[in-house]
């Protein structure tokens, strides 16, 4: 076994709004400097809320984007749960979680301001829709989507190819998941390199996991759509797996090799497996655990790049044990443990989405975050600066990624859930910005754009696109 030493929290980190102050995180001055010398802001923008959608849109949670109308601009696909209650709160047996939601597409265009949305699924067809994946899954060309229902399901939605804005989209509940409990993460990947994408998918159990849940056992699953995808005879199941309370199931070359992988996560066991694709024809995969030690790591969302350069994908994700975010550097054996390196942490506010890439265009990969607020989704009451809140910021790589990471906060509200960033250049500057949902926060719940902003001088760390707001926090 390796033996090493984590870094003292002391010197792990240095933070770039030290020292600390009454001042708001977002009205602070940015300290963040990229590589041609300018200071480093962000600048909130909205793509979908309730006043867009015009009804009651809340609970917002996964995001993917991809060009489904092949219009040349990519569009966002998002889900919102629509519920007022934390699915991680103390588990009552008779509570009955809000059966609305919604699954949204935001329609591109050459502005990055100005998107179209509409309604893609809701209530009984998605109820407590917590992700999506996109892809051709009938090959007609046309790119398809799936979204795991948490309170039930998951559906496929067909593009219908034209007047994909206004017609419905065909669709089907796939026969096997129903009645079969929570569904929390769902992917697309072609396993079996066939040219036909398949379907991964991890079943939690129940939406709110209770005592029993963390006393049984629930299975991954491959789904596979043989034929018509909605025609139900057409869809075929594999159990890869069971696991206490499994929330990821994650396509990922990991081993390097040309095909899939799997990659697991446990929230009871608080471990991640690795599913080794050794045969893709016959899609025989071979099971390894991912030895960490010292930490614990669920695997919800995750990331992966090789920050050491060595050649093999390391992961990024958040440690329970640290309430932040680690990098585990991948061995040469996989069965080998996996070294572990601290990033940083939000403490006391709860790390839940991450994205990668290079921020500051210094030739390295960075790492954004958002955490999760732990008070009302209804209202600002009952918080203060030392409570969970919801806040975003970004870790600058040093170069050396084992060495200490350095924060940069961008903003912290007494509201906000900012579960997945997804890295693009939305506005054709340069600079990466970031679309990410935002939940835990009614009525401001829905899709932002976080468009990096570079100046010779520095500005206030976050501009918001409110004015009324939940009011932003000083650190703790």
């Amino acid at each position: 076994m390796r033996i090493y030493k984590l870094p003292q929290a002391s010197a792990l980190l240095l933070t770039a709004c030290s020292p600390q102050s009454e001042t708001p995180v977002g009205d602070r001055l940015s300290e963040a400097i990229s590589s041609d010398g300018m200071y480093i802001s962000w600048e909130e923008h909205i793509i979908d809320d309730p006043e867009i959608a015009g009804f009651a849109l809340s609970g917002s949670d996964g995001l993917v984007m991809a060009d489904l109308d092949g219009d040349g601009f990519e569009d966002v696909v998002s889900v919102h749960e629509s519920d007022s209650e934390y699915d991680s709160s103390e588990y009552d047996p008779n509570y009955v979680p809000d059966s609305a939601g919604h699954v949204r597409i935001a329609f591109g265009s050459g502005n990055p301001k100005l998107w179209t949305n509409i309604t893609l699924a809701e209530g009984a067809d998605s109820p407590a829709p917590e992700d999506a994946a996109i892809s051709d899954l009938n090959g007609d060309g046309h790119l398809d989507v799936i979204v795991a229902a948490e309170l039930s399901h998951l559906i496929y939605l067909q593009n219908p190819g034209v007047n994909i804005r206004t017609e419905p989209w065909p669709r089907l509940i796939i026969p096997q998941t129903q009645g079969r409990g929570s569904y929390i993460r769902v992917f697309f990947g072609d396993f079996n390199l066939d040219g036909i994408t398949d379907v991964s998918a991890a079943n939690k159990g129940s939406q709110r996991p209770g005592p029993s849940d963390f006393e049984r056992k629930t299975p991954i699953h491959l789904f596979q759509a043989k034929g018509d995808p909605l025609d139900e005879e057409s869809w075929h199941e594999i159990e890869l797996g069971r696991y206490i309370v499994p929330q990821n199931a994650e396509p990922v070359d990991l081993d390097n090799d040309g095909d899939l992988d799997i990659i697991v996560g446990s929230r009871g066991e608080e471990r991640m497996v690795f599913f080794e694709n050794e045969e893709p024809m016959s899609l025989k995969f071979k099971e390894h655990s991912i030895h960490v030690e010292g930490i614990y790591m669920a695997g919800f969302n995750l990331e992966y790049d090789d920050l050491n350069g060595d050649g093999r994908l390391d992961i990024i994700g958040a440690s329970d044990e640290y309430a932040g975010v680690v990098w585990i550097e991948q061995p040469e054996d996989l069965n080998d443990e996996w070294l572990v390196h601290r990033i940083g942490d939000f403490g006391p506010d709860w790390m839940i989405g991450f994205g990668i890439a290079d921020i500051d265009n210094d030739g390295d990969t960075d790492v954004i975050s958002g955490s999760y607020s732990r008070g009302s989704r209804m209202g600002d009451e009952d918080v203060d600066r030392l409570d969970g809140l919801g806040r975003i910021g970004w870790f600058e790589n040093p170069g050396d990624p084992s060495s200490a990471w350095i924060r940069h906060d961008i903003t912290r509200r007494k509201r906000g859930m900012f579960d997945k960033f997804i890295p693009r250049d939305l506005d054709n500057d340069g600079d990466i910005d970031f679309l990410t949902t935002r939940g835990n926060s009614n009525p401001y719940d829905g899709v932002i754009w976080l468009e990096q902003i570079r100046t010779r001088n520095p500005m206030p760390n976050f501009k918001a696109a409110r004015s009324g707001e939940s009011p932003e926090m000083p650190l703790p």
